[in-house]
């Protein structure tokens, strides 16, 4: 075996591609390049290369087909030795191009083409539809030449192979979350090895909070697959929910084994998000199996995210019991549901009504998208009762002093 073929073999082993596919491209570019410097006009050149010799064979290869009629044999002669000869009916214009392409028989082709009178000259008992292969001379020069050009062909069939490969492969992993290492950043774009290939992590896709230094490991949601002008483009996220449904997964047996099901994720990423859980077994407390012992399991999630805080909803059928717990761990009163304009009226008292909103409205927003429910709060006092924020406008009415007392009071109900 060659030094050539083992070199073949092995990059095909190497990058997975097949042996037959790059022999058959060599072929083709070897083809090209002889018709290029030493082929004539009406030859359809065809090279048999052997890898383990590392020499060609270069051939003519003619289709037979029946003999042309007189006048047509004629014309084709006249438009082959007059370049600038064109058929009259060849200057008309016609309108109903469909109907003609429709119509329209196979013409003869002296390129590829021979007729069955002449091909029967060349090979006794020549039958139409026969392959004819005339074996061309090889010029001396032509051996360095067919050299040159298998390696360049390799290495370019190589770069197309490989760029069909990550994208097929990374195509089928859209919608994914991947583990992967920062590569690089330029200007605002963050370059993350996949291991096959580079994701572009673009600024309105990270997270605020975080830094992204070389050589730290991310796990990232592969957002879009897309041929670009220099090979696959691969978009990543890190602010995708999917992220954080993939670290329950890794980080929560129960919900890994199926025991335990995420119903739903609100996520404003980098600060807060809600996560709804649901069990059918009766012996299994959903919201402990993801806090874990002592809290370890829901610490390594908040790790995992970069510190991003994390509430445990336990899902409930019943909407109201559902928004109830969504607001967590703001207690409400009392829950009005409008069917219609599938909107929720809750009712918290006055030392709860900061909790209940959240920061500049996180929280009553997050319990929204959680149970895809409008959710007004309204404060109940002894002055009576005021509606202070709606989750579908964003308004909050709540004072700075709450806004303040809602972050002692979440840590404090926190660290109960």
């Amino acid at each position: 075996m060659s030094e050539l073929t083992n070199a073949i073999k092995q990059v095909c082993e190497e990058k997975n591609l097949d042996y037959q596919a790059v022999v058959n491209t060599i072929e083709l570019a070897l083809a090209a390049a002889y018709r290029k410097d030493y082929g004539e006009k009406n030859q359809n050149i065809k090279v048999v290369f052997d890898p383990n010799t590392g020499s060609s064979e270069i051939y003519d290869v003619k289709t037979v087909v029946d003999n042309l009629p007189a006048q047509e044999e004629e014309e084709m002669l006249r438009r082959l030795n007059d370049p600038d000869y064109k058929r009259e009916e060849d200057k008309e214009k016609h309108d109903e191009t469909e109907n003609e392409d429709e119509e329209k028989e196979h013409r003869f082709n002296p390129k590829t083409d021979i007729q069955l009178k002449e091909a029967a000259i060349m090979k006794h008992g020549a039958q139409i539809g026969e392959e004819i292969m005339t074996e061309l001379p090889i010029p001396e020069s032509y051996g360095r030449m067919a050299a040159q050009t298998a390696k360049q062909v390799i290495i370019q069939k190589l770069r197309e192979m490989e760029r069909d490969m990550v994208l097929s492969e990374f195509k089928g992993k859209e919608k994914e979350v991947v583990g992967g290492v920062v590569q690089r950043r330029e200007g605002r774009l963050v370059f993350v090895d996949l291991g096959k290939a580079i994701g572009i992590l673009p600024s309105e896709e990270q997270i605020f909070s975080e830094r992204y230094n070389p050589g730290e490991r991310v796990k990232v949601y592969i957002k879009e697959v897309r041929e670009g002008h220099k090979g696959p483009e691969i978009i990543l996220s890190r602010r995708s929910e999917e992220i954080l449904k993939k670290v329950f997964y890794l980080e929560i047996p129960e919900i890994a084994n199926g025991l335990v099901e995420i119903k739903g994720v609100a996520r404003e990423a980098g600060s807060r998000s809600k996560v709804a859980i649901y069990t059918e077994a009766e012996n299994v407390d959903p919201v402990g199996s993801c806090v874990g012992q002592r809290g370890a399991r829901i610490q390594t999630i908040i790790s995992e995210l970069g510190g991003e805080k994390v509430d445990i909803i336990e899902y409930s059928d019943e909407p109201a019991k559902f928004i109830a717990n969504a607001l967590a761990p703001a207690k409400t009163l009392s829950i009005e549901l409008d069917e219609a304009e599938h909107k929720a009226v809750v009712k918290v008292s006055s030392d709860k009504l900061s909790l209940a909103i959240g920061k500049s409205g996180q929280n009553v927003r997050l319990a929204a998208h959680l149970t895809g429910w409008k959710i007004d709060i309204i404060e109940a006092s002894e002055d009576g009762e005021k509606k202070v924020a709606d989750s579908e406008d964003g308004e909050v009415e709540a004072s700075k002093e709450d806004s303040i007392s809602d972050e002692n009071q979440l840590e404090s109900e926190e660290n109960k």
